[in-house]
C-alpha cells in the first residue's frame, strides 16, 4: 500500500478493495463483516439487517436529487441488496460553519419526503458544527435497520448458465453528478441521477424469485458502476459473467454526457438501479415483476454467468467483439455520493 490515503482509496475499485483488505478486515474480522456484503445479518429472535453509509456529494445538489435525498437512497438501498425490510434509520450531520440555513432546511425537508417514500422512520440522530473551511458545506451519516425479508446465498450461490439482469440504464447518476459539477449541464437537460430507493424492486424480485436461493445476489451498482461491481462478484470464483453490449438499456443523455466527458457509463455510479443474478428459469418472471415497478420499465437481461476466464468480466461488443472488463483502478468521480 501506499504511506498516504490518496483519493483512490475511496474510489470503489481495487484501491478501496486494498484498503478493506490489507486494514479493516484484520482489525475487525468476524463472520457478519467478512460477507463484505452491502448490509451485515444479525442473529436474533428475528434476523436483522444493518447498514451504514456517509455522504459527502459535490456539489450537493444535483440533477434529480440532493445530499439528503441520497443520504436516505443509499442506506435503504443497501438494506434492501442485503434481503431486507428497511424500517429504521439513524441520521447524523456534520455541517462547516457558514453553511446556510435556507439549504439545510432544504436538505432536512428533503430527508423527510424521502423517508416517507421509502417507508422508513428516522429514530436517532447527531449534528456537529465544524470551523469554516474545515469541512465542505454538508456532510450526513445514515445507519439503517430492517428485518430480513430473504436469505440470499450471495455470490457463493452464483452458478455457470445464471442470469444477469438488471432493473434500468446505467452510469446516470455518476454523470449527472460529474456534469453539474463541471458546469457543462444545461438547464433544459434531460440528464438526472437516478437516486431512489429500491425497496419495492427488490421486493418484486424477491417475490418473483419464488424461493430465496434463486435469486442469487443483489446489489445496487454504486461507486464504480455496474463493472466494478460485477468484479466483486466473479473475484477468486470459477465463472465468468459475460455481459452483453446491446442488451444494456441505454439513456441518451447519459451517453452524450460520457462522451463529452471521456467517461464509460458502465464505470459511472447508480444510485436507483439493482443488478441480480438468478437461476436462469426463473429470469423472464423476475424481469417481468420489476418491469411493473415505477422506474423499473426498462428492467433487462444483459449477461450470463459463465465458466470462460474465471474472475474475470466480459463484454460481448456490438461489433461481435470481446473484451476484459477490469474492476476499477484509480479514481474516476470523486465525491459522487
Amino acid at each position: 500500500m501506499d504511506d498516504r490515503i490518496t483519493l483512490d482509496y475511496g474510489s470503489g475499485g481495487a484501491k478501496t478493495s486494498e484498503l478493506i483488505e490489507s486494514v479493516l478486515l484484520p482489525a475487525f474480522n468476524n463472520q457478519a463483516l467478512s460477507r463484505l456484503g452491502d448490509g451485515a445479518l444479525l442473529d436474533g429472535s428475528r434476523k436483522l439487517v444493518f447498514s451504514t453509509d456517509s455522504f459527502v456529494v459535490s456539489p450537493w445538489e444535483f440533477p434529480g436529487g440532493d445530499i439528503g435525498k441520497l443520504s436516505v437512497c443509499g442506506t435503504v438501498n443497501d438494506l434492501c441488496m442485503a434481503g431486507g425490510t428497511p424500517q429504521y434509520l439513524s441520521l447524523s450531520f456534520i455541517l462547516e460553519e457558514g453553511f446556510l440555513f435556507s439549504d439545510f432546511r432544504r436538505i432536512v425537508s428533503s430527508i423527510a419526503e424521502e423517508a416517507k417514500t421509502a417507508g422508513v422512520s428516522i429514530v436517532t440522530g447527531d449534528t456537529k458544527v465544524v470551523e469554516a473551511g474545515k469541512g465542505d458545506g454538508i456532510y450526513i451519516n445514515t445507519a439503517g435497520i430492517g428485518f430480513q425479508r430473504a436469505d440470499l446465498p450471495g455470490k457463493e450461490g452464483i452458478r455457470p448458465g445464471d442470469a444477469v439482469l438488471v432493473s434500468g440504464s446505467v452510469g446516470c447518476h455518476g454523470a449527472a453528478v460529474m456534469m453539474s459539477r463541471s458546469g457543462l449541464l444545461k438547464e433544459d437537460s434531460p440528464l438526472r441521477s437516478d437516486c431512489r430507493p429500491l425497496h419495492r424492486v427488490s421486493a418484486a424480485a424477491i417475490d418473483a424469485a419464488a424461493d430465496s436461493s434463486s435469486l442469487r445476489i443483489l446489489r445496487d451498482p454504486t461507486r464504480g458502476g455496474i463493472a466494478t461491481t460485477l468484479n466483486e462478484f466473479t473475484e477468486n470464483m470459477p465463472f465468468s459473467i459475460q455481459l452483453d453490449e446491446t442488451a444494456l438499456p441505454s439513456d441518451p443523455a447519459v451517453e452524450a454526457a460520457c462522451d463529452m466527458l471521456g467517461l464509460d457509463p458502465l464505470y459511472c455510479a447508480c444510485e436507483g438501479r439493482m443488478l441480480a443474478v438468478c437461476a436462469p428459469d426463473r429470469a423472464d418472471t423476475i424481469l417481468e415483476a420489476i418491469r411493473q415497478i415505477p422506474d423499473g420499465e426498462n428492467a433487462a437481461r444483459i449477461g450470463t454467468v459463465t465458466e470462460e476466464l474465471p474472475g474475470k468480466v466480459l463484454l460481448k461488443t456490438s461489433i461481435g467483439g470481446r473484451r476484459i472488463l477490469p474492476k476499477l483502478t484509480g479514481l474516476q468521480l470523486p465525491r459522487i455520493c
